[in-house]
């Protein structure tokens, strides 16, 4: 079966239009979104939520250095949560709305903190040489890590918007 392909600016069919005449391909097709938008305003004060709980008892665990659990020990996973979820939910909602820059740059600022805070509370400051060279070097050690890690986090995140989002912050469709 042969046919002649159309050629364009050719003839149309006759009662038909270009814009009639499209291809299931033409279509941009979204994913379907199976949650309404109360679940969506739920989720977005309950992940952070979640996440400042199992922030805050981590960085309990982390301090009490598997002794028993005290009160300045439940004072300080409790109070790790509360900022935590705070600074989360605020860059939830304000990160968009940034550009793609300044939103990757606060992500990773946010990161490399949160995790120098608990690498600190994870007992290797607890330097059997007193005050002297070790703390110091538990001290530049931690650093180091906290600026590696909001290294990688900044090079994913502006990736992650550089690749979907135009240089004002809004997404690309």
């Amino acid at each position: 079966m042969a046919q002649a392909a159309p050629a364009s600016g050719g003839m149309s069919r006759p009662g038909r239009t270009p814009e009639v005449e499209r291809r299931s391909s033409d279509i941009v097709r979204r994913t379907p979104d199976v949650f309404d938008a109360r679940t969506h305003r739920m989720a977005r004060l309950a992940v952070p939520v979640v996440l400042g709980l199992v922030y805050g008892y981590w960085v309990a665990a982390n301090n009490r250095s598997g002794g028993g659990i005290t009160g300045w020990n439940l004072v300080l996973g409790f109070a790790s949560a509360v900022v935590f979820a705070v600074l989360c939910a605020a860059l939830l909602m304000l990160g968009p709305r940034m550009r793609r820059e300044v939103h990757a740059l606060l992500w990773s600022a946010f990161v490399g903190c949160a995790f120098g805070f608990l690498y600190s509370q994870s007992g290797s400051f607890m330097s059997t040489q007193g005050a002297g060279q070790g703390a110091h070097d538990d001290v530049v050690r931690s650093v180091l890590m906290s600026l590696l890690v909001s290294a990688i986090t900044f090079a994913v995140f502006f990736y992650r918007y550089y690749t979907r989002e135009d240089a004002s912050g809004r997404r690309i469709r």
